[in-house]
């Protein structure tokens, strides 16, 4: 290992970043402290979104690196040669998800699921959600797993009146469910696309060794936060739904831009393409529809962006070390090696070890996808659920707790490494 004064720089900034993330809450705090409308407040609001962390400290990057070359031609070349079609994507799916037309169908769904269940709503529909929810993702893509189960939580639990712990508890096991849950299909999940197309492993093959134990794992965990919550989730007063109907034709059309968007995944010309049609549809139905969630969108994306300019160069790191660990370590390495750079890159670099086993390449994936939950920045529809739901009244303008989420993920992931690793 021989790190160029460049990776060192990328490094120490990516590090700078992950520090920055589990100080969120306390600049929010800051914030609070300040002069209303000084800009003082305004920039500890602005340090203190989640969202733009590592967009930040990659503008930090971009301009390192143009200082040290003593030319902005090295930067520039080096974001022009990375590829950022998953941020794109990410925003794209989230604001299409987000809408009403579909937001609407995915509830009516969840709660034809919950009635079959013989308890009160407020319990029947948190186990119909965070079971079904993240396993939806395997067919729609995790972000817009993620954007919907996000959205529905929050108006009919976070905005709800729930104690901070059921919160925290709520808020790990989503990102947990949402992890695994891609992981019927090889073309959902990020950190399963990134190898799927290499090491040959299709729909089949993703069913049979990851996808009974995603179900499993969502179930067993899901039973029992609701378990450990049933009073509170029992006690909860149904929450109706005060807006208009929509109509089923737009509905279809809202869904067939989702299929479309999804089924061009890797050709963000086309998916944009179809955005821009999308937006004037929006525009001509005014009346069905609620906000787009665009700003919610860019933040993430721009979240998504920053990872990938500074996770890039973690390579010379990261590919010794896996290459370096056996079945057992690689799994729990990869665990907890998720929990502090992207999923999908830790298993991208995988794909880069030459004569890689088949059991340290299930070791990986598996381990990626277990640890997808523990942080933010674990697996890249978790920035989507933390920019819909820090704004919750639960977390009293200050923000979703990094330390808190964490928390709130140990026991579904502890579950998941028992399915993933223990079961195997």
């Amino acid at each position: 290992m021989n790190p160029s004064a460049i990776e060192i720089l990328a490094s120490t900034f990516f590090a700078m970043a992950v520090v920055h993330t589990f100080c969120v809450k306390r600049f929010a705090h800051w914030a609070h402290q300040a002069p209303p409308g000084s800009v003082r407040e305004q920039c500890l609001h602005f340090l203190a979104e989640t969202e733009v962390v590592f967009g930040l400290w990659a503008a930090l990057l971009f301009l390192g690196i143009g200082l040290m070359k003593k030319s902005f031609q090295d930067p520039v070349a080096y974001i022009d040669g990375l590829n950022f079609t998953e941020p794109k994507f990410v925003f794209v799916i989230m604001v299409v998800a987000a809408t009403r037309p579909v937001v609407k169908l995915a509830e009516a769904l969840i709660a034809l699921a919950a009635r079959a269940l013989p308890f009160p709503e407020g319990l029947s529909f948190y186990l119909a959600a965070l079971f079904l929810g993240p396993l939806l993702g395997s067919f729609i893509t995790e972000p817009a797993a993620m954007t919907l189960l996000a959205l529905v939580l929050k108006r009919r639990y976070f905005d709800h009146g729930i104690s901070v712990r059921l919160a925290y508890a709520t808020l790990g096991l989503l990102f947990v469910n949402v992890s695994v849950g891609g992981t019927l299909t090889h073309f959902a999940a990020p950190p399963v696309l990134m190898v799927a197309a290499k090491w040959n492993w299709d729909t089949t093959f993703m069913l049979t060794h990851f996808g009974w134990r995603a179900a499993a794992a969502c179930a067993v965990s899901t039973a029992m936060i609701s378990l450990i919550f049933r009073r509170e989730l029992s006690a909860l007063s149904p929450v109706r739904d005060l807006s208009t109907g929509v109509p089923a034709w737009l509905t279809l059309l809202h869904l067939l831009t989702l299929a479309t968007v999804v089924a061009f995944a890797h050709h963000p010309d086309i998916f944009f393409g179809v955005f821009v049609l999308f937006l004037g549809l929006v525009t001509a139905t005014q009346q069905h529809q609620d906000a787009l969630k665009l700003r919610e969108g860019l933040l993430v994306g721009f979240f998504l962006a920053g990872l990938v300019t500074l996770g890039s160069l973690q390579a010379y790191w990261l590919k010794p070390l896996i290459a370096g660990l056996n079945g057992p370590a690689l799994f729990f390495g990869a665990t907890g090696l998720t929990a502090l750079t992207d999923n999908a890159a830790l298993t991208y670099l995988g794909t880069l070890v030459a004569g890689i086993s088949d059991e340290l390449k299930y070791a990986l994936v598996a381990g990626a996808v277990t640890g997808g939950g523990l942080t933010v920045i674990a697996n890249a529809p978790n920035p989507a659920g933390v920019g819909i739901l820090q704004s919750a009244k639960v977390f009293a303008g200050e923000g979703i707790s990094p330390l808190g989420l964490l928390r709130g993920a140990l026991l579904p992931t502890g579950v998941a490494v028992v399915f993933f690793w223990w079961l195997r």
